[in-house]
């Protein structure tokens, strides 16, 4: 690849970032200023520093739906907002069928299963 043209990706990458910063901040500010400061599934509440810690949540997953009254955004802390994420990545994993529920697993092994005989034969050689 020519260096021009790596110019070019990295010029639209960082366009790109800085427009997408940009979004985030406006949503952002109009989130803190529309709710209270508190995160809407632990109920911690956030002030000062601690404040960059409580994120925008959209509710639809869709971060180019900000209607102004806020009703697709709840804010989350950091924390609640990764649960909020992993949990809809497994249920979407379950929905889609990725998840192999057919396979036959067997979870009846017992490690422990032969230690009873063991001890005995322990005991007996002692």
């Amino acid at each position: 690849m020519s260096s021009n043209k790596t110019g070019d990706i990295k010029g639209s990458v960082a366009e790109a970032l800085r427009i997408r910063q940009e979004r985030e901040k406006s949503y952002r500010e109009r989130a803190l200023k529309l709710f209270p400061k508190i995160c809407g599934h632990c109920g911690r509440e956030f002030s000062g520093k601690r404040l960059r810690e409580l994120t925008v949540h959209h509710k639809d997953h869709n971060h180019d739906n900000n209607p102004p009254d806020g009703s697709n955004w709840e804010l989350l802390c950091i924390y609640c907002h990764e649960n909020e994420h992993a949990r809809d990545q497994v249920a979407d994993a379950y929905a889609t069928g990725s998840i192999d529920e057919s396979s036959d697993h067997n979870f009846s092994h017992n490690p422990f299963a032969e230690l009873a005989d063991l001890i005995k034969n322990k005991k007996k050689t002692q």
